[in-house]
């Protein structure tokens, strides 16, 4: 699908700062869309997993405080259920999210699988209804680092995307101002070699919200490329390409292609990228890269190079404690105290950010204020 970036005009909602990122395929692809031109504003800034530093991951409470917050996007991670219902988890595999291994009467369905060439063992969403699923409550998924999250332990649903869609219209018509949703596919070619390709529910969801077109409040991210690519084909949403500082798509890696992200990181890839995607989700350490003590070293050129095939450019995460942050900004020896954040947040913006991932949303809104 030839899509084009008209101007996104975001007076007000910050929904027109989109995303860029990197990729690169064997095959040959369309042209380079047309000529897209960014919007020049501050930075938007998106509540990873809701405002996961202070609520569990992926809950609707999470996602509501990270709007009580100031965020502009709330981010779901999808996955199936049995009944092919979309629902807001990190992983497909939820011991570590919710409290599965109390429930007895699922303890026949622990199993060990394969996902995206690792062997993982566990309760899989795709092994429950969506009515099973209601029966669990979410939990703190890093209990040592955030203990004061896990009183809120047992709570918690997992949430349906079409619930954080409907969360996110309600506090933007609350509020007056515009939140988008920011939903992440995860694993697409595992479901998609288990017969449950993640793309038809999305577009099927997003469609059925009247969410379907360029300057909508939404962005759809992958660490994948080829899924990217069909949703390409599929609806015009704004794309995100996802990029780790290491490892490679698994599309890539099950198609026996030897590149990897390092390779979709180059003006090359991100030239390549730029032909179905609006924007990368990158890696914080592919910008600003550290060395082995955990020092920065000096910024790479990927936002500028991103910015010239018209990308967008987001980072991830921004995360407040000490042990997430590059040594320059600790402060103290706790890993799990607060650092200097805001210092990172201040490195970032000035190299020309167009979006941050943050846990502690709070903090990346209150460092965007000073700019």
């Amino acid at each position: 699908m030839r899509r084009t970036l008209s101007a996104l005009g975001v007076a007000g909602a910050l929904l027109a700062a989109a995303v860029v990122a990197p990729a690169v395929a064997a095959q040959a692809d369309p042209e380079p869309r047309e000529e897209r031109s960014r919007a020049v504003q501050r930075p938007i800034v998106i509540g990873h997993r809701g405002a996961s530093g202070y609520r569990p991951e992926h809950t609707l409470e999470a996602y509501r405080l990270a709007i009580r917050q100031g965020a502009d996007f709330i981010e779901p991670d999808l996955v199936l259920t049995k009944d092919g219902v979309l629902v807001a988890r990190h992983e497909n595999e939820i011991s570590g999210t919710t409290d599965v291994a109390a429930h007895p009467e699922f303890a026949a369905r622990k199993a060990t699988k394969t996902i995206d060439g690792v062997t993982v063992t566990g309760w899989f969403t795709e092994d429950f209804t969506l009515a099973e699923l209601r029966t669990l409550r979410a939990k703190e998924r890093l209990p040592q680092v955030r203990v004061t999250n896990t009183a809120f332990d047992g709570r918690f649903l997992v949430p349906t995307f079409q619930e954080v869609i409907d969360l996110a219209r309600a506090e933007s018509k609350a509020r007056g101002r515009t939140i988008g949703v920011y939903p992440e596919t995860k694993h697409p070619s595992y479901f998609a070699s288990i017969g449950r390709p993640l793309e038809e529910p999305l577009v099927a969801t997003l469609k059925a919200n009247k969410l379907t077109h360029r300057d909508d409040p939404v962005f759809v991210q992958s660490f994948e490329t080829a899924n990217l690519r069909k949703l390409d084909r599929m609806i015009d949403v704004r794309l995100v390409q996802l990029m780790d500082a290491a490892g490679a798509p698994y599309d890539f890696t099950a198609a026996g292609d030897p590149r990897g992200y390092a390779d979709l990181a180059t003006a090359a890839g991100l030239a390549w990228v730029a032909r179905y995607a609006d924007g990368v989700g990158l890696n914080k350490n592919l910008i600003v890269p550290r060395d082995a003590a955990g020092k920065l070293l000096a910024p790479t050129s990927v936002i500028r190079d991103a910015h010239r095939v018209k990308l967008l450019v987001h980072a991830w995460t921004f995360r407040a404690e000490n042990q997430f942050l590059p040594a320059d900004f600790r402060i103290g020896a706790d890993p799990n105290a607060r650092g200097d954040i805001t210092a990172e947040y201040e490195l970032f913006y000035g190299l020309g950010l167009d979006g941050a991932f943050a846990d502690q949303p709070d903090t990346a809104v209150a460092a965007r204020a000073g700019l």
